[in-house]
This record gives C-alpha cells, structure tokens and sequence, in this order.
C-alpha cells in the first residue's frame, strides 16, 4: 500500500532554505566545537579518576563488613541475594528469586516509510518524488499516525506502558547495593505466563477483546494469527543474577558512589567475578571508546555544519544543474578541509590545557624532529650545491 507525491521548490524558496541553513551549520559547527573540548576535559578527569580510584582501592571479603573501610573504596566480589520480589502491580506478575523483572507492551499499528528522489531543473527549481508506503508491525514505541502525509492509517493510543520493577536491594554477602543497579546486569530471560496469570492479565486489562497466550505472551485479540490495528501483545521478562562485582564507596554496609579528588563519581559494577584491577582496566578501556566516538561525532558535525553553511553556493549555482553540482562536490571539499584543520586544532588546544606537560611534550619532541629533518636535508644540498658550482 503507497502513494506518490510530487512537490516542487523554486529557486528564490531554495535560496530561503540556504540562508536558513547558514544559522543552522553555524550552530552546529560552534556546539560540535564545544563539544570536541568538553569531551577532552572529561576524558582526562574521568581518567584521572580511575588512576586514583585504582590506587586506593581495597578488596575486602564480602562475608563482613569492616567498620574500618567506612567512606573507602572498597572491591567486593560475592553471590548476589535479591532482598524481595521485583512484580508488576497492575499485572500481578512477579520474579521469584529475580532482581528485575520488564513488563513489555507492544501495540499492533500502521507504519510509514518514503523514499525520495530529487532532481534540479533548468534555473534553479528542484523537483522532488516522493513514494510512501505502509505496513502494519508490532512495535513498542507509539508511532504518531497524524505525522503521516496519506490519511486512512490511524493508530490509537497505547492503552498501557512499558515499564521496569526492582527489587528494592540485593545482598552481595553482607553488602547491600541498589536494586536497579543489580538488575541492570542480570541475564534477562522471558517469563512465560500461566493460565493464572493470564486470568490475572484478563481482570488487570481489559480491551473489549479476548486475551489469549500465545508462546507465553498475552495478546489480546479477536484473532491473534491475523491480528488488527490496536492489537495489544504483552508479555514479560526477569533478570536473574548469580554473582556480580563493585567498585564503589562503603557507607554502612551499602555500597554507593564515591567522589574522587578530582569531583568524578565512581561506581563500577560487573555480573560474576572480577578482580577490582580487570574492572578499571575495563572501565579505562570504556573511556577510551567514548572519548573516540565523541571525537568522532564532533568532527562528523563540524563538517556537517560547514557543509550547509557553503550549501548556499551550490543552489546559486543550480541556475545551470551541472555547474550545481561541480560547485557542490568543491563545497563539500572545502568543508572536509575546514573540519580537518579546524577540529584537531581544537582538540590540540584543549589537550594543552587540560593535560599541559604531554602536549608541551608532543609538541617539542615534534618541533626537534622537524628540525632534525631539516638539519639533515640542509646538509645533503650543501655538497651537491657545491659541485654544481
């Protein structure tokens, strides 16, 4: 099921569109910029913070709790005993011995999707087709039907949430730690319900349908093998945890965040057993990976935001379609360029602030290098010269 629809731009509109998208890129290159400096200062604070974390921690037994480390770091390693029963109230669903259990609603609706193609004609105009079609799926997100551009695809509103139960604590020996963070590294499996469940799932909700079980999960449906718009399919899953791992301060017998010098919080956290040295190095290694995926965000940004601040040359150009398009692929050149001169220098500026002694370093042994080079190519010409004379 789809439909085609053809719109039209001027090129006086598209010219409107360009100028919008100079205040645009230039937002974005300014906060893609903050962005590559803030993620170098937290890069070398969190850092800082796991190189102090690992040189004060202390792993104690599990079994008791030393008033001595009170307000320490300490390394605890045990088997993991929920203290209650993560259940969902309005369904009456529970997860014995569990530290966690996620209630799972999906709703039957239309979906859209588009694909577009856009061609620029002679002066400037720009022409786009647009095809939209339309499914129906299972999905847990709501999808608004009244974004869609073809009429006659309604959906309704989800007539009950996701949601997510812990228990209030569990017990790592004679610790405690918060229930929300042990069931964040439980193994989750599904639950399937029962028929008393499922009685419970009929009273707890009712759709004006009939609920029936299928592979464990509640669908309530005149017809669960053909089902319609506003089908609504429930079903749940527990998380389960046997031995788990923290880093974290000792309050009491709780183990909570605790601030570093350098006003950082830790709290590492690991399902099963793990020496507290394997989970900084995991915890650094984490680091790492964010700090180069911010890195290249930002710069993916940064080109971004150039690119449509130069867009405008490539629609003044589009008066002649070909010439729109050389114009565009040298903007897009000259973006490429900026973002790569532009974003390292700033992430250089920001390592010479926030990690001064390396970079100073880096840089000289750099500056020495160059000027090795130099030092060698001047004293190869210098004979050569001399013979040609």
């Amino acid at each position: 099921m789809s439909f085609t629809e053809t719109t039209s731009r001027s090129w006086f509109s598209r010219l409107k569109g360009a100028l919008v998208k100079i205040v645009i890129g230039l937002v974005l290159v300014v906060g893609c910029l903050w962005l590559l400096g803030w993620n170098e200062g937290r890069s070398v604070k969190t850092y800082r913070a796991l190189v102090e974390g690992a040189g004060i921690v202390v792993s104690v037994e599990a079994g008791a709790v030393d008033a001595a480390n009170e307000g320490k770091l300490v390394h605890v390693s045990g088997p993991v005993t929920p203290v209650g029963v993560p259940s969902d109230g309005l369904f009456g669903v529970e997860a014995r011995g569990g530290v966690g259990l996620e209630r799972i609603v999906e709703m039957y609706q239309w979906v859209e999707s588009s694909r577009s193609e856009t061609r620029t004609k002679l002066g400037g105009g720009e022409e786009t087709v647009t095809t939209y079609s339309y499914s129906k799926d299972w999905r847990r997100n709501e999808i608004n039907s009244n974004t869609f551009r073809q009429s006659g695809h309604d959906n309704p509103k989800k007539p009950v949430d996701d949601a997510d139960f812990a228990v209030p604590t569990a017990k790592i020996g004679a610790f405690s730690v918060a229930g929300e963070r042990a069931a964040a590294l439980g193994r989750d499996t599904p639950v399937q319900l029962t028929d008393a469940g499922a009685a419970r799932l009929r009273s707890a909700l009712s759709l004006g349908k009939p609920m029936t079980l299928v592979s464990g999960a509640a669908v309530y449906s005149a017809d669960p093998n053909n089902p319609a718009v506003g089908d609504i399919r429930v079903r749940f899953e527990r998380s389960d945890l046997q031995e788990a791992s923290f880093v974290a301060a000792q309050r009491g017998d709780t183990l909570a965040d605790y601030r570093t010098s350098n006003g950082r919080t830790l709290f590492l956290s690991d399902a099963g057993l793990a020496s507290a040295a394997d989970m900084f190095d995991a915890a650094q290694s984490e680091n790492t990976i964010i700090t180069w995926l911010l890195r290249v965000g930002g710069l993916i940004g940064i080109f971004v935001g150039f690119a449509a601040m130069l867009s405008i040359l490539g629609v003044i150009a589009d008066v002649i379609p070909f010439l729109g398009s050389i114009v565009r692929f040298g903007t897009s050149a000259i973006a490429l360029v900026l973002t790569l001169l532009i974003g390292p220098l700033v992430i250089a500026i920001a390592w010479i602030a926030y990690r001064p002694v390396l970079a100073i370093s880096i840089l000289a042994v750099g500056i020495l290098l160059a000027g090795f080079v130099l030092t060698r190519r001047r004293a190869k010409t210098a004979p050569a010269a001399l013979g040609r004379a």
